[in-house]
């Protein structure tokens, strides 16, 4: 599904038309005069210079800055110094968004769809066979792509920059210089950033931006495209495409989110849905004025309006109702007005299809040991304390299930809930209301995450049963979701019990026989390195697919992905399409989250491009059917020592006695609780000291790339190699990565994590007294690591298959290299005696910098 451009042409386009023009928008940005930033502009190109300058020489940060400010500045006080970066900080910022934009109105140019892999190729092929034509239709019956947005703290755009963003890259596509000149300086003057921290309602309200402005259009236009394939094949058309939403039901680890916040953001999801129907729907009024039509285009403008306007009204599930007034209105259009305007309908009636009443499914989420909670609560209550013995919390697996009864009653509450307990509860019973209002769409699914066991599952059930809902009636999804290594392994076995349980049975059956299960790439990597995570959930989907096909279940896997590799981003289709016939993949659903979602799918066109890359990989995939050949023994030997070996050498750099301390002086992982982009805690616990066990894996990822170290990308890696190597087992290694298109893949994201790791930045760590050995243990291990995959690729430089994806890190890293270094300069202050003002002063620098690092690396965090 990569471009298929020669390699030259794509470099060529991306110099002219991405390289150039930023250079010609930069020089124009420089000049613009802002208010309190007078000649920042000037000497903005003189502080990269000395900056690259410096690096090269190995020198410190603050030594850099300080024969900066007194070459080219008349600064000698704390605040002027500090006040001069922080203006630097504000251009480069702003610089990190113009190339953004740059280069995402360049998209369709440097992104050609590959035809040969389309979906309408595939149906070409089928024209001359009937065996696989019926294939196609099944595959295609049964295949959908969900795609959820999740509110990660590292999509720092608030919606007024988005805007600016969204206009910018329009002009830009033309060139238009007075509307750029114009758009750069409003982008000069308008706040990056919140005062004080979103509430889970807020970050809602932010990434619904992209569901109105990009996902509305672009799921739909796919989906339309779809359509059309499907009818000239003589295929019943079908929806492929599938939205899910996260902020306001993810109440894992978040005790800012609560029954009224997931009420709100499924009450705002609906509106804002129904301000999308009738701006469209009014499109369709201008156009349609003929006899015939008045009466239903009146009746359903005014349903349209009150759903959209009126926050008295009284919501229910409509979508039905719409359906069959736009396909009236559509019928009268072809049958007396020669189906003038029909397309306008046709557009809105595939919305309607699409996202019915609830735009995208609210899934919730909490920790399996909060619900052991609530249920244990539940059961010192009557009627249900009758059904469970005094000691349940003591009896073992196999027992706890056995007492399990899974009887419909009312619970008498002699004492009322409170925190979480109540939040769990109330949110049981308004999961009924949301689907009353918006369809079983708007939320279905509960995610246990944590999961260790199948009466987590079961205990959950219950507590629905003893809350309102009756089995016949539990229009629910119960997800598991698996994170650790450790569970990974056992991830079968539950399933297992879940699958022969007899209630779980009969209620998968009334669910169609699905099973979604979710898998963590973030805790598995930051548990056990990035080549032992990802062999861990290819395992553990092996195992899982064998399961659910010994029971005749259709599994779904749903990818808890984040934007870098260690986090399970990359090029993430190539994963999909490299899957065999021994792991589920007629349904792919993932998370999309912090920077992926501007980068992958911030517009139309790339998220149109993205979507269709996912579905082709999945619907090739299926076509394929072919055996997986990790799981021939000798490859998946291989693997298997290799990931141990890489397990164990990440193991042992976690378990050092600096690790921690390392992260907390060198990176500004200490301070990311401060900035205010994000309504969830840094960690689990926060009231208490730090510890790695609770650390979230995104603020792990985030500290190593601020660091450009990258630890959990690659760490390991290179060990593991270099043993294979020096068992006799290279030629083996080889094979195993020329056959396995999921083992290359894993490697080619593997470089490219390393790719924006940058160990010249701190070399000068290498001096230093308590840490400079510890540094240096990274530093040989990402050496080692890149000697190893260049070998192993037969590459002279990484990412060499990727020349204009180089270039484009390349060019982002140049840009924020000056905020790595004012980072690191405010991170060096504030381990020496300073004043209250200083350091406050030294840790809004750093803070600051976080920002622009993150966003230019559009998937590092």
């Amino acid at each position: 599904m990569q471009s298929q451009q020669p390699t030259n042409q794509r470099e060529s386009i991306f110099n002219n038309e991405v390289i150039s023009r930023f250079e010609l928008y930069n020089s124009l940005f420089l000049t613009l005069p802002f208010y309190k930033i007078k000649d920042t502009g000037t000497l903005l190109p003189l502080f990269i210079k000395s900056c690259e300058d410096g690096v090269k020489n190995q020198e410190t940060p603050a030594k850099i800055i300080e024969r900066f400010i007194a070459k080219y500045t008349s600064n000698t006080t704390n605040k002027e110094i500090t006040d001069l970066l922080f203006r630097f900080i504000q251009y480069i910022e702003r610089q990190v968004v113009l190339f953004d934009a740059v280069e995402d109105a360049s998209f369709n140019k440097l992104n050609v769809k590959d035809e040969q892999s389309s979906l309408r190729a595939l149906f070409h092929k089928t024209v001359d066979s009937k065996e696989l034509h019926e294939k196609v239709d099944k595959l295609i019956e049964d295949f959908s792509l969900r795609l959820v947005l999740t509110a990660h703290p590292t999509q720092f755009y608030p919606g007024s920059v988005l805007a600016i963003i969204n206009d910018l890259t329009a002009a830009i596509k033309i060139n238009d210089i007075s509307v750029i000149n114009q758009l750069l300086q409003q982008l000069g003057k308008t706040p990056f950033f919140n005062k004080k921290s979103p509430t889970p309602v807020d970050e809602a309200l932010n990434l619904a931006w992209y569901l109105e402005n990009v996902f509305y259009f672009a799921a739909a236009n796919i989906q339309t495209g779809i359509n059309q394939l499907l009818s000239e094949f003589h295929v019943d058309s079908k929806n492929i495409i599938e939205l899910g939403f996260w902020p306001g039901g993810d109440r894992d680890g978040n005790p800012n989110v609560d029954p009224e916040t997931t009420l709100q953001v499924s009450k705002m999801l609906r509106q804002i849905l129904f301000r999308c129907y009738y701006r469209d729907f009014r499109n369709i009024k201008r156009r349609i004025t003929f006899r015939g039509v008045e009466s239903t285009i009146g009746v359903l403008q005014d349903i349209l309006y009150k759903n959209a306007f009126d926050s008295n009204l009284e919501p229910e599930d409509i979508s039905q109702d719409l359906i069959t007034q736009l396909n009236q209105i559509r019928d009268i259009l072809v049958e007396d007005h020669d189906s003038l305007f029909a397309p306008l309908v046709d557009d809105l009636l595939r919305k309607v299809e699409l996202y019915g009443c609830h735009f995208a499914s609210l899934d919730i989420r909490q920790d399996s040991r909060i619900l052991r909670e609530v249920h244990a609560f539940c059961r010192k209550h009557k009627p249900i304390s009758s059904l469970f013995s005094s000691n349940y919390d003591e009896l073992s697996e196999d027992e706890k299930i056995s007492a399990l009864s899974f009887k419909s009653a009312k619970v008498i509450y002699t004492t009322e809930p409170e925190g979480l307990v109540n939040d769990a509860l109330q949110t049981i019973a308004e999961i009924k209301e949301m689907q009353k209002s918006n369809g079983e769409m708007a939320c279905h699914r509960f995610i246990i995450s944590n999961c260790q066991q199948a009466s987590d599952i079961l205990q959950l059930i219950e507590l629905f049963l003893w809350n309102g809902w009756e089995a016949e009636e539990l229009n629910i999804d119960f997800v598991p979701l698996f994170e650790t290594v450790n569970d990974l392994s056992g991830a079968a076995e539950i399933m297992e019990t879940l699958y022969t349980n007899s209630f779980y049975k009969a209620h998968l059956a009334r669910r169609g026989g699905k099973q979604d299960i979710m898998l963590g790439y973030s805790d598995s990597t930051k548990d056990g390195g990035y080549l032992m995570a990802n062999w861990s959930i290819f395992k553990a989907k092996v195992g899982l697919t064998q399961t659910a096909e010994k029971q005749n279940i259709q599994l779904a896997f749903f990818d808890g992905r984040g934007g870098p590799p260690s986090r399970g981003g990359g090029k993430t289709h190539r994963f999909y399409a490299s899957m065999g016939k021994e792991i589920a993949n007629k349904n792919i659903q993932l998370t999309i989250q912090g920077q992926t979602i501007s980068s992958q799918y911030g517009s139309i066109d790339s998220a149109e491009f993205n979507i269709e890359q996912l579905i082709n990989a999945g619907i090739a995939t299926g076509m394929k059917e072919k055996h997986n050949v990790l799981l021939d023994d000798a490859n998946f030997s291989i693997l298997e020592k290799m990931a141990n070996d890489s397990y164990d050498a990440f193991l042992n750099l976690r378990k050092h006695d600096l690790f921690l301390p390392y992260l907390e002086t060198w990176s500004p992982l200490s301070l990311l609780s401060k900035i205010t982009i994000s309504s969830r805690p840094v960690k689990r616990n926060s009231g208490e000291a730090l510890k790695l066990d609770d650390l979230r894996a995104i603020s792990f990822v985030t500290a190593w790339s601020q660091l450009k170290q990258n630890i959990p990308g690659y760490f390991g890696i290179g060990t593991a190699l270099k043993n294979q190597e020096n068992e006799g087992n290279w030629e083996q290694v080889n094979k195993t990565y020329q056959q396995s298109g999921y083992f290359k893949t894993i490697i080619d994201n593997c470089m490219m994590s390393m790719s924006k790791s940058d160990f010249t930045i701190t070399a000068y760590m290498a001096n230093d007294k308590k840490f400079g050995a510890f540094w240096q243990t990274l530093h040989d291990e990402f050496e080692l690591s890149k000697t190893m995959l260049l070998k192993l690729a037969g590459h002279q430089v990484l990412m060499e298959n990727y020349p204009v994806e180089k270039l484009s890190i390349a060019i982002r890293e140049k840009i924020v290299l000056p905020l790595v270094l004012i980072q690191h300069f405010a991170l060096e202050r504030l381990q020496h005696q300073v004043t209250e003002q200083e350091k406050q002063a030294y840790e809004k620098l750093a803070i600051r910098t976080v920002y622009g690092v993150v966003n230019a690396g559009r998937n590092l965090a």
